[in-house]
Protein backbone atom coordinates (compact mmCIF):
# COMPACT_ATOMS: atom_id res chain seq x y z
CA UNK A 1 0.00 0.00 0.00
CA UNK A 2 1.17 3.35 -0.44
CA UNK A 3 2.08 6.08 2.03
CA UNK A 4 -1.59 7.72 1.12
CA UNK A 5 -3.34 4.63 1.50
CA UNK A 6 -1.95 4.06 4.77
CA UNK A 7 -2.66 7.76 5.89
CA UNK A 8 -6.46 7.37 5.34
CA UNK A 9 -6.85 3.93 6.93
CA UNK A 10 -5.13 5.93 9.94
CA UNK A 11 -7.19 8.54 9.94
CA UNK A 12 -10.00 6.41 9.48
CA UNK A 13 -8.78 4.18 12.16
CA UNK A 14 -7.97 7.15 14.23
CA UNK A 15 -11.66 8.20 13.74
CA UNK A 16 -13.21 4.77 14.62
CA UNK A 17 -10.71 3.82 18.17
CA UNK A 18 -12.16 8.20 19.39
CA UNK A 19 -15.60 6.53 18.80
CA UNK A 20 -15.28 3.22 20.77
CA UNK A 21 -13.36 4.82 23.31
CA UNK A 22 -16.86 6.93 23.68
CA UNK A 23 -18.56 3.75 23.82
CA UNK A 24 -16.57 1.75 25.76
CA UNK A 25 -17.21 4.73 28.43
CA UNK A 26 -21.01 4.87 27.89
CA UNK A 27 -21.65 1.27 27.99
CA UNK A 28 -20.11 1.65 31.11
CA UNK A 29 -22.06 4.48 32.54
CA UNK A 30 -25.18 2.77 31.51
CA UNK A 31 -23.92 -0.59 32.63
CA UNK A 32 -23.49 0.98 36.15
CA UNK A 33 -26.76 2.69 36.29
CA UNK A 34 -24.98 6.40 36.16
CA UNK A 35 -26.30 7.13 32.91
CA UNK A 36 -29.60 5.53 31.27
CA UNK A 37 -29.31 4.54 28.16
CA UNK A 38 -31.41 7.22 26.66
CA UNK A 39 -29.30 9.78 28.28
CA UNK A 40 -26.67 10.79 26.48
CA UNK A 41 -26.64 13.98 24.28
CA UNK A 42 -24.61 14.32 21.12
CA UNK A 43 -21.47 16.49 22.71
CA UNK A 44 -21.86 14.18 25.83
CA UNK A 45 -22.88 17.43 27.52
CA UNK A 46 -23.98 16.63 31.51
CA UNK A 47 -21.19 14.54 31.62
CA UNK A 48 -17.44 15.04 32.80
CA UNK A 49 -14.95 17.36 30.56
CA UNK A 50 -13.29 14.57 29.31
CA UNK A 51 -16.47 12.90 27.71
CA UNK A 52 -17.14 16.44 26.31
CA UNK A 53 -13.86 16.85 24.64
CA UNK A 54 -13.85 13.27 23.49
CA UNK A 55 -17.21 13.68 21.98
CA UNK A 56 -15.61 16.69 19.96
CA UNK A 57 -12.29 15.50 19.00
CA UNK A 58 -14.19 12.62 17.51
CA UNK A 59 -16.75 15.15 15.63
CA UNK A 60 -13.54 16.89 14.68
CA UNK A 61 -12.21 13.88 12.86
CA UNK A 62 -15.71 13.16 11.25
CA UNK A 63 -15.76 16.63 9.64
CA UNK A 64 -12.37 16.55 8.37
CA UNK A 65 -12.33 13.10 7.17
CA UNK A 66 -14.79 13.90 4.05
CA UNK A 67 -12.08 16.81 2.79
CA UNK A 68 -8.60 15.30 4.00
CA UNK A 69 -10.08 11.81 3.16
CA UNK A 70 -11.80 12.48 -0.11
CA UNK A 71 -8.61 14.15 -1.09
CA UNK A 72 -6.32 11.01 -0.13
CA UNK A 73 -9.24 8.86 -1.88
CA UNK A 74 -9.06 10.73 -5.26
CA UNK A 75 -5.27 10.67 -5.23
CA UNK A 76 -5.66 6.71 -4.89
CA UNK A 77 -8.47 6.50 -7.35
CA UNK A 78 -6.34 8.41 -9.80
CA UNK A 79 -3.39 6.92 -9.71
CA UNK A 80 -1.62 10.10 -8.26
CA UNK A 81 -0.70 9.01 -4.84
CA UNK A 82 2.98 10.50 -5.87
CA UNK A 83 1.09 13.74 -4.95
CA UNK A 84 0.08 12.96 -1.30
CA UNK A 85 2.51 10.32 -0.53
CA UNK A 86 5.16 12.75 0.77
CA UNK A 87 2.95 14.44 3.46
CA UNK A 88 0.59 11.65 4.14
CA UNK A 89 1.98 11.16 7.56
CA UNK A 90 2.40 14.57 8.09
CA UNK A 91 -1.47 15.05 8.07
CA UNK A 92 -2.13 11.70 9.94
CA UNK A 93 0.41 12.94 12.82
CA UNK A 94 -1.28 16.63 12.69
CA UNK A 95 -4.40 15.03 13.11
CA UNK A 96 -3.68 12.82 15.83
CA UNK A 97 -1.95 15.66 17.76
CA UNK A 98 -4.94 17.61 17.12
CA UNK A 99 -6.71 15.32 18.71
CA UNK A 100 -4.83 14.19 21.71
CA UNK A 101 -3.87 17.71 22.61
CA UNK A 102 -8.19 17.99 22.77
CA UNK A 103 -8.38 15.16 24.83
CA UNK A 104 -5.99 16.52 27.56
CA UNK A 105 -6.43 20.21 27.47
CA UNK A 106 -8.68 23.43 26.96
CA UNK A 107 -5.63 25.57 28.29
CA UNK A 108 -4.58 28.65 25.87
CA UNK A 109 -1.75 26.99 25.13
CA UNK A 110 -3.33 23.95 23.90
CA UNK A 111 -6.00 25.65 21.61
CA UNK A 112 -3.33 27.32 20.44
CA UNK A 113 -1.61 24.46 19.96
CA UNK A 114 -4.32 22.18 18.61
CA UNK A 115 -5.06 25.06 15.71
CA UNK A 116 -1.83 25.38 14.81
CA UNK A 117 -2.03 20.85 14.34
CA UNK A 118 -5.57 21.61 12.35
CA UNK A 119 -3.73 24.46 10.20
CA UNK A 120 -0.88 22.00 8.89
CA UNK A 121 -3.92 20.10 8.16
CA UNK A 122 -5.71 23.10 6.19
CA UNK A 123 -2.93 23.35 4.44
CA UNK A 124 -1.78 20.21 2.99
CA UNK A 125 -5.28 19.72 1.70
CA UNK A 126 -4.95 22.66 0.08
CA UNK A 127 -1.67 22.13 -1.41
CA UNK A 128 -3.52 18.81 -2.28
CA UNK A 129 -6.90 19.92 -3.73
CA UNK A 130 -4.28 22.58 -6.17
CA UNK A 131 -2.21 19.80 -7.09
CA UNK A 132 -4.69 17.20 -7.58
CA UNK A 133 -6.61 19.98 -10.02
CA UNK A 134 -3.47 20.83 -12.32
Amino acid sequence: MSATAYGLVGFISWTLILLIVMEVIRTYLVVSRRVPANGFAPDNSGLCPFMERLARAHANCIEGLPIFGGLLGVAIMTSRTALTDPLAFVLLGARLVQSVIHLVSTSQIAVSLRFTAFAVQMAIGAYWACALLS
